[in-house]
C-alpha cells in the first residue's frame, strides 16, 4: 500500500473513531441533559402530550388528564380549581420539560412531577409493561393527606370571614402523624388558565395573576410570615412550665400595664387593652383566658429571649421542614434580642414572624404529648391502575416540650375556650384546646393581623388547626380579633374532622 492511501486509511480511522466517541457521549453520558433542555422541542412535546397521573383527596382526582383534539393527546384539568389550587399548582408546556425550575414557586405538580410523569424508579414496573405490550406510558398517581370535608369547611368559612378581597389562610394537621388535613390559601385562582394549550391565553393568564393586588400565587400557609401575636404566647408559657418557673396552677405577674426594662433608644409601656388581668399576680389560667400582655411580656423578660429561641425552635421555628410544597418560608424567632426586646418576643411581637403552618405546628405539638411530628402533604404514590406502591411514613421532628408540660397546657388551653377570648371555637359535648392571637401590624394604614389556634378533642387529639386573618376589607378595625374572626373557622373545621 502506497502512503496516500495508508495516510489516508489512517485519517478515516481517526474519523470514525472521533465519530464513534462523540456518538458515545451524546447518547450517555449527554442523554439526559440534552432530554431536560428546554430548546428540545421534541422532548418537551412528548412530556406534554402523555397522560399524566392524577391528584387525589381521596378516590376523587383534584387534577388529572383528559384526553384533548388538538396536538397534544391530553389536557390537564382541575374540576375543583379554587379549592386546591394552592396545593395542585398547574402544569403546563412551560414546566413540561424538568416540573418547573428550581427558584421559582412548586406546588405538587412539581414536586411530585417524576411520579406524574410516570419516570420514578418505582414506576419501572409499569413502564416495562407498558413498553412490552405497545402502549403509551402513564404517569403514576399521588395521593393527598387532606380530608376532602375539612377542606372544603375551611375554604368556605374562610371565605365568609375575608369577603371578595380579603387575604388569609387556613391549616388543618393531624397532631399524632402531621398529615396535613386542610390548607386553605385565600385569595385563590384558576389554574386551568393556566394549563391551557393555547400559549398566548397562558400567558396573558400568567401576568394577569401575577399582577393581582391580592397575590393569588402565594400559598399564605406557607409563604407568609407574620407577627403571630398571642398565639405565641403558648410557646413563652411552654417554656415557662417546662423551666420549672411556673406550673398551670401557680400565680404569675399580672397587672393592668407592665414598663418593659430601659436600654439605651428603647422605651415601652405594655398594656392589655382593657382585659381582666388583675393588679399584682392572678392564676395562670387568668392570664391565658384573658390574653393578658402583661403577664407574657414579664414572662419573656424573666426567661430570656435565648431560652425562647429555644423552646421557639424546638417546635420549628428558624428551620424548614416542609418538603411537599416548595419554597417554604422560615417562621422566624430573633437571635441576640436584649430584654426589651425579649419581652416584645413573648407576646409574638417585635420580629417574630411565624407561618399559619408553623402555628398549627405548635398546636399539634401541644396536642401530642410535646412531640412535634413533621408534616408532610403526600400520604402514598400509586401505579397508573391505583395500586400503592409506597406511601408516607409519620416522622417526629422534635420532643418540643414533656407530656406533662403538654397536659398542663392543655388545661390551659380549654379553660381559654371555656372561660375566655377562645369562646368562639367551643363545640358543645366535645373538650377544645385553643389560643386567640391579634398581632399589629406595625403600620398605622395596615390593620391589625387575626390568628387562632386550636386542638380537639382536647383529650383525644384528632386535629389541630391554624387561622391567619392577614386582610378582611369588609371588616371594621375595632372588630379585628382572633377570637371573633378566627374561632368560628377553626370550630367549622374541626367539627369537619371530628364528627
Amino acid at each position: 500500500m502506497n502512503r496516500p492511501i495508508r495516510t489516508l486509511s489512517v485519517f478515516c480511522l481517526v474519523l470514525f473513531l472521533a465519530l464513534m466517541a462523540n456518538v458515545t457521549y451524546l447518547q450517555y453520558w449527554k442523554a439526559s441533559s440534552l432530554d431536560q433542555d428546554p430548546r428540545n422541542r421534541r422532548a418537551v412535546d412528548a412530556s406534554f402530550s402523555q397522560e399524566r397521573g392524577a391528584i387525589l383527596v381521596g378516590r376523587t382526582p383534584v387534577a388529572r388528564s383528559v384526553p384533548s383534539k388538538d396536538r397534544y393527546d391530553y389536557q390537564r384539568t382541575y374540576p375543583q380549581p379554587q379549592l386546591y389550587a394552592p396545593i395542585t399548582g398547574w402544569f403546563n408546556y412551560y414546566n413540561a420539560q424538568s416540573g418547573g425550575c428550581t427558584s421559582c414557586q412548586q406546588m405538587v405538580e412539581q414536586t411530585q412531577n417524576r411520579v406524574l410523569s410516570g419516570e420514578d424508579d418505582s414506576l419501572f414496573v409499569s413502564r416495562l409493561v407498558d413498553l412490552l405490550s405497545n402502549q403509551q406510558s402513564k404517569g403514576g398517581n399521588v395521593e393527598l393527606t387532606i380530608d376532602a370535608k375539612a377542606q372544603r369547611a375551611a375554604y368556605t368559612a374562610l371565605k365568609q370571614v375575608l369577603g371578595p378581597n380579603g387575604q388569609g389562610s387556613v391549616v388543618a394537621i393531624q397532631p399524632r402523624t402531621g398529615k396535613v388535613l386542610a390548607m386553605v390559601s385565600l385569595p385563590s385562582y384558576d389554574p386551568n388558565l393556566l394549563a391551557d394549550h393555547d400559549l398566548a391565553k397562558v400567558n396573558k393568564a400568567a401576568q394577569r395573576l401575577q399582577d393581582a393586588p391580592g397575590q393569588p400565587l402565594t400559598n399564605r400557609a406557607i409563604q407568609t410570615t407574620l407577627p403571630p401575636g398571642s398565639t405565641f404566647k403558648l410557646v413563652t408559657a411552654a417554656a415557662a412550665i417546662e423551666d420549672g418557673l411556673y406550673t398551670k396552677n401557680d400565680l404569675v405577674p399580672g397587672g393592668a400595664t407592665y414598663q418593659l426594662p430601659l436600654t439605651s433608644g428603647s422605651s415601652g409601656l405594655i398594656d392589655n387593652e382593657g382585659r381582666n388581668c388583675g393588679s399584682d399576680r392572678i392564676p395562670f389560667a387568668q392570664a391565658l383566658e384573658n390574653s393578658c400582655n402583661t403577664t407574657f411580656a414579664r414572662l419573656g423578660v424573666e426567661l430570656g429571649a435565648d431560652r425562647l429561641r429555644k423552646q421557639a425552635e424546638a417546635f420549628g421555628f428558624n428551620s424548614t421542614y416542609f418538603d411537599d410544597l416548595l419554597p417554604q418560608a422560615e417562621s422566624v424567632f430573633p437571635a441576640d434580642a436584649n430584654k426589651p426586646q425579649a419581652g416584645q418576643s413573648g407576646i409574638g411581637q417585635f420580629e417574630v414572624r411565624a407561618t399559619p403552618l408553623q402555628m398549627a405546628m405548635v398546636a399539634a405539638g401541644i396536642a401530642n404529648d410535646g412531640k412535634v411530628m413533621r408534616p408532610y402533604l403526600v400520604d402514598s404514590v400509586q401505579s397508573p391502575e391505583f395500586e400503592q406502591i409506597d406511601s408516607t411514613k409519620p416522622q417526629q421532628l422534635s420532643q418540643a416540650i414533656s407530656a406533662r408540660t403538654a397536659s398542663q397546657l392543655t388545661d390551659l388551653m380549654v379553660s381559654t375556650v371555656d372561660e375566655g377570648t377562645a369562646a368562639p371555637a367551643a363545640i358543645p359535648g366535645v373538650k377544645v384546646a385553643g389560643k386567640t392571637g391579634t398581632a399589629q401590624s406595625g403600620l398605622p394604614s395596615v390593620p391589625p393581623y387575626a390568628w387562632f389556634t386550636s386542638f380537639a378533642p382536647a383529650d383525644d387529639p384528632q386535629v389541630a388547626v391554624a387561622v391567619l386573618i392577614q386582610k378582611a376589607p369588609t371588616v371594621a378595625r375595632g372588630d379585628i380579633a382572633g377570637g371573633r374572626l378566627g374561632g368560628p373557622i377553626a370550630k367549622a373545621v374541626m367539627e369537619a374532622v371530628i364528627k
